[in-house]
């Protein structure tokens, strides 16, 4: 009996020392799952931080691509309208210099196309109004006037200042006067 209470005190000795070696191992790989997790978790906040900051320099960076376009649109502009400024110039002179008004009178004629031809060829266009029906999309009434015709009622009988669209769109109403 002796010996077999010694045998069940060894193998309740090899049991015990099996289960502490589970539980250490348990132990171990929580904390390597612990670790790991704390390591993704920083791996991901990593990313997010990174991510985060590359889409701020990209909101920068087009907002500033942005205000460069702008500014060289209307560098081009400048650029077509300067020939004009320089025709205004001779043309001031020659009004000193000329005794001859219809020459000059033509000169300026000619300054003045190629002023609008300019700015048609951006995109303005002046809107037709004399006559037409009163639309308040497109022009904007400054006064009403007993129409000189019956056929003239509702329809603009004068214009004070032209409008102009810009590319399709309104960039000034016509100022005009409506027959009642």
């Amino acid at each position: 009996m002796a010996k077999k209470k010694k045998a069940q005190k060894e193998e309740q000795a090899q049991v015990n020392e099996q289960e502490q070696v589970q539980d250490q191992e348990q132990e171990n790989s929580a904390d390597t799952k612990q670790v790991s997790w704390e390591e993704k978790a920083a791996e991901l906040n990593d990313k997010y931080l990174r991510l985060y900051s590359e889409f701020d320099n990209y909101r920068k960076r087009t907002i500033k691509e942005k205000a460069d376009i702008i500014k060289s649109a209307s560098k081009d502009i400048i650029q077509d309208l300067l020939p004009v400024v320089d025709d205004f110039d001779r043309t001031m002179q020659a009004l000193n210099d000329s005794k001859d008004m219809d020459a000059f009178a033509e000169g300026v004629k000619l300054v003045q196309h190629k002023f609008k031809s300019i700015l048609e060829k951006q995109g303005l266009q002046h809107v037709e109004a004399k006559g037409e029906t009163f639309d308040p999309e497109l022009h904007e009434a400054v006064t009403k006037i007993p129409a000189p015709s019956d056929e003239l009622k509702g329809k603009v009988v004068d214009v004070i200042e032209k409008g102009y669209h810009l590319n399709e769109k309104v960039l000034r109403y016509a100022k005009v006067v409506v027959g009642e």
